[in-house]
Protein backbone atom coordinates (compact mmCIF):
# COMPACT_ATOMS: atom_id res chain seq x y z
CA UNK A 1 0.00 0.00 0.00
CA UNK A 2 0.83 3.61 -0.57
CA UNK A 3 1.22 5.98 2.04
CA UNK A 4 -1.51 8.78 1.77
CA UNK A 5 0.39 11.33 2.61
CA UNK A 6 4.03 12.50 1.52
CA UNK A 7 5.55 15.77 0.21
CA UNK A 8 3.15 17.92 -1.70
CA UNK A 9 4.21 19.07 -5.54
CA UNK A 10 1.58 20.93 -6.73
CA UNK A 11 -2.16 21.92 -6.39
CA UNK A 12 -4.34 18.95 -7.27
CA UNK A 13 -6.99 19.07 -9.79
CA UNK A 14 -10.36 19.01 -8.24
CA UNK A 15 -12.99 17.03 -10.07
CA UNK A 16 -16.66 16.68 -9.16
CA UNK A 17 -18.33 13.40 -10.53
CA UNK A 18 -22.01 14.44 -10.44
CA UNK A 19 -24.77 13.52 -11.89
CA UNK A 20 -28.43 14.08 -10.33
CA UNK A 21 -29.95 10.82 -11.40
CA UNK A 22 -29.21 7.43 -9.92
CA UNK A 23 -27.76 4.26 -11.90
CA UNK A 24 -25.80 6.03 -14.43
CA UNK A 25 -22.64 4.79 -13.57
CA UNK A 26 -21.11 8.19 -11.90
CA UNK A 27 -19.42 5.62 -8.83
CA UNK A 28 -18.38 3.08 -11.23
CA UNK A 29 -16.70 5.89 -13.21
CA UNK A 30 -15.24 7.39 -10.30
CA UNK A 31 -13.30 4.48 -8.65
CA UNK A 32 -12.07 2.80 -12.53
CA UNK A 33 -11.08 6.37 -13.89
CA UNK A 34 -9.06 6.79 -10.62
CA UNK A 35 -7.46 3.41 -10.82
CA UNK A 36 -6.72 4.26 -14.23
CA UNK A 37 -5.32 7.84 -13.77
CA UNK A 38 -3.15 5.98 -10.83
CA UNK A 39 -1.75 3.53 -12.95
CA UNK A 40 -0.34 6.06 -15.44
CA UNK A 41 1.74 7.55 -12.24
CA UNK A 42 -0.65 10.20 -11.15
CA UNK A 43 -1.41 10.33 -7.05
CA UNK A 44 -5.21 10.06 -7.25
CA UNK A 45 -7.04 10.58 -3.78
CA UNK A 46 -11.24 9.59 -3.94
CA UNK A 47 -13.68 11.71 -1.72
CA UNK A 48 -16.57 9.27 -0.99
CA UNK A 49 -19.38 12.14 -0.75
CA UNK A 50 -22.15 9.75 -1.15
CA UNK A 51 -24.33 8.23 1.94
CA UNK A 52 -24.79 4.76 -0.15
CA UNK A 53 -20.74 4.90 0.04
CA UNK A 54 -20.36 2.48 -2.72
CA UNK A 55 -17.26 3.94 -3.81
CA UNK A 56 -15.50 2.72 -0.17
CA UNK A 57 -16.95 -0.55 -0.56
CA UNK A 58 -15.82 -0.49 -4.47
CA UNK A 59 -11.98 0.29 -3.57
CA UNK A 60 -12.58 -2.57 -0.95
CA UNK A 61 -12.57 -0.54 2.25
CA UNK A 62 -14.76 -2.65 4.52
CA UNK A 63 -17.23 -0.76 6.68
CA UNK A 64 -15.88 -1.55 9.84
CA UNK A 65 -13.00 0.38 8.86
CA UNK A 66 -14.25 3.57 8.36
CA UNK A 67 -13.78 5.23 11.57
CA UNK A 68 -13.50 8.59 10.05
CA UNK A 69 -14.20 9.90 6.48
CA UNK A 70 -16.13 12.56 5.05
CA UNK A 71 -18.56 13.24 7.47
CA UNK A 72 -15.92 14.43 10.22
CA UNK A 73 -14.24 16.76 7.01
CA UNK A 74 -16.98 18.39 6.86
CA UNK A 75 -18.13 19.11 10.38
CA UNK A 76 -15.18 18.16 12.58
CA UNK A 77 -12.90 20.07 11.67
CA UNK A 78 -10.29 17.29 10.88
CA UNK A 79 -7.45 17.64 8.23
CA UNK A 80 -7.91 15.89 4.84
CA UNK A 81 -4.46 14.21 6.02
CA UNK A 82 -6.15 12.48 9.42
CA UNK A 83 -9.16 11.05 7.79
CA UNK A 84 -7.54 9.88 4.21
CA UNK A 85 -7.14 6.18 3.87
CA UNK A 86 -4.63 4.44 1.59
CA UNK A 87 -5.89 1.44 -0.72
CA UNK A 88 -4.47 -1.91 -1.97
CA UNK A 89 -3.87 0.07 -5.21
CA UNK A 90 -0.41 2.25 -5.59
CA UNK A 91 -1.14 5.41 -6.06
CA UNK A 92 -4.85 5.45 -4.96
CA UNK A 93 -5.90 7.20 -1.24
CA UNK A 94 -9.83 7.23 -0.22
CA UNK A 95 -12.03 9.25 2.27
CA UNK A 96 -14.12 6.84 3.10
CA UNK A 97 -18.12 7.58 3.76
CA UNK A 98 -19.15 6.28 7.26
CA UNK A 99 -22.54 5.79 8.58
CA UNK A 100 -23.17 9.61 9.94
CA UNK A 101 -23.09 11.35 6.58
CA UNK A 102 -26.71 9.96 6.03
CA UNK A 103 -27.72 12.97 8.07
CA UNK A 104 -25.47 15.41 6.83
CA UNK A 105 -27.87 16.83 4.24
CA UNK A 106 -29.76 18.17 7.32
CA UNK A 107 -27.30 19.33 9.50
CA UNK A 108 -25.89 21.39 6.57
CA UNK A 109 -28.87 23.48 6.48
CA UNK A 110 -28.13 24.94 9.64
CA UNK A 111 -24.02 24.94 9.15
CA UNK A 112 -22.58 28.51 8.71
CA UNK A 113 -21.22 28.76 5.32
CA UNK A 114 -22.64 25.72 4.55
CA UNK A 115 -22.22 26.05 1.26
CA UNK A 116 -18.16 26.30 1.61
CA UNK A 117 -17.09 23.32 4.00
CA UNK A 118 -14.96 20.77 1.46
CA UNK A 119 -13.75 23.80 -0.15
CA UNK A 120 -12.46 25.27 3.35
CA UNK A 121 -11.22 21.73 4.19
CA UNK A 122 -9.45 21.31 1.00
CA UNK A 123 -7.61 24.82 1.73
CA UNK A 124 -4.38 23.42 2.63
CA UNK A 125 -1.70 21.41 0.59
CA UNK A 126 -3.22 18.08 -0.68
CA UNK A 127 -0.31 16.10 -1.82
CA UNK A 128 -2.58 14.61 -5.14
CA UNK A 129 -2.76 15.40 -9.28
CA UNK A 130 -6.05 15.07 -9.02
CA UNK A 131 -9.12 14.94 -6.29
CA UNK A 132 -11.81 12.50 -7.27
CA UNK A 133 -15.39 13.78 -5.79
CA UNK A 134 -17.91 10.80 -5.92
CA UNK A 135 -21.35 13.18 -5.77
CA UNK A 136 -24.28 11.66 -3.95
CA UNK A 137 -27.50 10.84 -6.80
CA UNK A 138 -29.38 14.59 -6.14
CA UNK A 139 -28.37 17.95 -6.33
CA UNK A 140 -28.37 18.68 -2.46
CA UNK A 141 -26.05 20.35 -0.20
CA UNK A 142 -23.27 17.83 -0.36
CA UNK A 143 -23.39 17.83 -4.56
CA UNK A 144 -23.41 21.82 -4.06
CA UNK A 145 -20.41 21.39 -1.81
CA UNK A 146 -18.39 19.34 -4.19
CA UNK A 147 -19.35 22.07 -7.09
CA UNK A 148 -18.10 24.51 -4.60
CA UNK A 149 -14.87 22.77 -3.76
CA UNK A 150 -14.14 21.31 -7.38
CA UNK A 151 -12.46 23.36 -10.34
CA UNK A 152 -14.18 20.75 -12.99
CA UNK A 153 -17.40 18.70 -13.02
CA UNK A 154 -16.84 15.37 -15.05
CA UNK A 155 -21.03 14.22 -16.21
CA UNK A 156 -21.71 10.46 -16.78
CA UNK A 157 -24.63 10.03 -18.88
CA UNK A 158 -25.74 6.47 -19.23
CA UNK A 159 -27.04 6.14 -23.30
CA UNK A 160 -30.57 5.14 -22.59
CA UNK A 161 -34.45 7.06 -23.53
CA UNK A 162 -34.33 9.60 -20.50
CA UNK A 163 -30.81 10.46 -20.41
CA UNK A 164 -31.17 14.03 -21.40
CA UNK A 165 -34.19 14.41 -18.76
CA UNK A 166 -32.88 16.61 -16.23
CA UNK A 167 -29.58 17.37 -17.83
CA UNK A 168 -30.53 20.75 -18.15
CA UNK A 169 -31.72 21.04 -14.11
CA UNK A 170 -27.94 20.20 -13.71
CA UNK A 171 -26.30 22.26 -16.05
CA UNK A 172 -28.43 25.06 -14.48
CA UNK A 173 -27.00 24.19 -11.15
CA UNK A 174 -23.31 24.35 -12.70
CA UNK A 175 -23.54 28.01 -13.81
CA UNK A 176 -25.55 29.14 -10.54
CA UNK A 177 -22.45 27.58 -8.68
CA UNK A 178 -20.37 29.23 -10.98
CA UNK A 179 -22.14 32.79 -10.28
CA UNK A 180 -22.54 32.65 -6.86
CA UNK A 181 -19.31 30.72 -5.58
CA UNK A 182 -16.92 29.46 -7.82
CA UNK A 183 -16.42 31.54 -11.30
CA UNK A 184 -13.34 28.89 -11.93
CA UNK A 185 -15.96 25.90 -12.31
CA UNK A 186 -16.42 24.43 -15.25
CA UNK A 187 -17.46 21.21 -17.11
CA UNK A 188 -14.52 18.89 -17.80
CA UNK A 189 -16.66 16.76 -20.08
CA UNK A 190 -19.39 14.48 -20.22
CA UNK A 191 -19.06 10.74 -20.70
CA UNK A 192 -21.67 8.74 -22.23
CA UNK A 193 -21.96 4.86 -19.92
CA UNK A 194 -23.51 1.64 -20.61
CA UNK A 195 -23.10 1.97 -23.78
CA UNK A 196 -24.29 -1.21 -26.11
CA UNK A 197 -23.68 -1.28 -29.78
CA UNK A 198 -26.31 -3.54 -30.39
CA UNK A 199 -28.68 -1.24 -29.75
CA UNK A 200 -29.74 1.40 -32.11
CA UNK A 201 -31.07 4.09 -29.03
CA UNK A 202 -27.45 3.84 -28.08
CA UNK A 203 -26.22 5.86 -30.86
CA UNK A 204 -29.58 7.97 -31.02
CA UNK A 205 -28.63 9.27 -27.23
CA UNK A 206 -24.69 9.56 -28.00
CA UNK A 207 -26.32 11.74 -31.24
CA UNK A 208 -28.47 13.79 -28.90
CA UNK A 209 -25.82 14.28 -26.09
CA UNK A 210 -23.05 15.44 -29.04
CA UNK A 211 -25.27 18.04 -31.02
CA UNK A 212 -26.44 18.93 -27.62
CA UNK A 213 -22.76 19.30 -25.57
CA UNK A 214 -20.75 19.36 -29.10
CA UNK A 215 -16.68 18.89 -28.25
CA UNK A 216 -17.22 18.51 -24.19
CA UNK A 217 -18.20 14.97 -25.14
CA UNK A 218 -15.23 12.52 -24.60
CA UNK A 219 -14.97 10.48 -27.79
CA UNK A 220 -14.53 7.13 -25.70
CA UNK A 221 -17.64 5.77 -24.06
CA UNK A 222 -17.97 3.31 -21.71
CA UNK A 223 -19.85 -0.09 -23.01
CA UNK A 224 -22.16 -1.91 -20.95
CA UNK A 225 -20.00 -4.74 -20.04
CA UNK A 226 -20.78 -7.84 -17.36
CA UNK A 227 -17.29 -7.70 -16.14
CA UNK A 228 -17.97 -3.70 -14.90
CA UNK A 229 -21.20 -4.75 -13.20
CA UNK A 230 -19.32 -8.00 -11.28
CA UNK A 231 -16.26 -5.99 -10.04
CA UNK A 232 -17.49 -3.90 -7.11
CA UNK A 233 -19.11 -7.19 -5.62
CA UNK A 234 -15.47 -8.10 -5.37
CA UNK A 235 -14.47 -4.80 -3.68
CA UNK A 236 -12.10 -3.83 -6.75
CA UNK A 237 -12.05 -2.04 -9.47
CA UNK A 238 -13.01 -3.58 -12.78
CA UNK A 239 -9.38 -2.57 -14.10
CA UNK A 240 -7.76 -4.76 -11.07
CA UNK A 241 -10.94 -7.35 -11.18
CA UNK A 242 -10.55 -8.00 -15.33
CA UNK A 243 -7.75 -5.60 -16.89
CA UNK A 244 -8.36 -6.74 -20.47
CA UNK A 245 -12.39 -6.77 -20.46
CA UNK A 246 -13.72 -3.90 -23.16
CA UNK A 247 -14.83 -1.90 -19.65
CA UNK A 248 -11.21 -1.31 -18.58
CA UNK A 249 -9.62 -0.84 -22.25
CA UNK A 250 -12.37 1.90 -22.06
CA UNK A 251 -11.11 3.70 -18.70
CA UNK A 252 -8.05 3.59 -19.67
CA UNK A 253 -8.79 5.20 -22.75
CA UNK A 254 -10.98 7.88 -20.83
CA UNK A 255 -8.35 8.60 -18.35
CA UNK A 256 -6.08 9.60 -21.52
CA UNK A 257 -8.58 11.86 -22.83
CA UNK A 258 -8.87 13.35 -19.40
CA UNK A 259 -4.45 13.84 -19.17
CA UNK A 260 -4.79 15.39 -22.75
CA UNK A 261 -7.84 17.85 -21.70
CA UNK A 262 -6.43 18.77 -18.45
CA UNK A 263 -3.86 22.21 -19.27
CA UNK A 264 -4.45 23.62 -16.01
CA UNK A 265 -1.27 25.51 -14.97
CA UNK A 266 1.00 23.21 -12.29
CA UNK A 267 1.00 25.63 -9.31
CA UNK A 268 4.08 24.73 -7.51
CA UNK A 269 3.53 24.81 -3.37
CA UNK A 270 6.00 25.81 -0.86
Amino acid sequence: MTAPFAMPSHRPHILAVANQKGGVGKTTTTINLATALAAADKRVLVVDLDPQGNASTGLGIDRNRRRMGTYHLLFAGKAASAVTMPTAIPNLSIITATQDLSGAELELVTTDRREYRLREAFAGSLPFDYVMIDCPPALGLLTLNALVAADSVLVPLQCEFYALEGLSQLVRTIERTQRTFNPQLDILGVVLTMYDKRNNLSDMVAADVRGFFGDKVFDTVIPRNVRVSEAPSHGKPVLIYDAKCPGSLAYIQLAGEILKRDRRPVTVLA
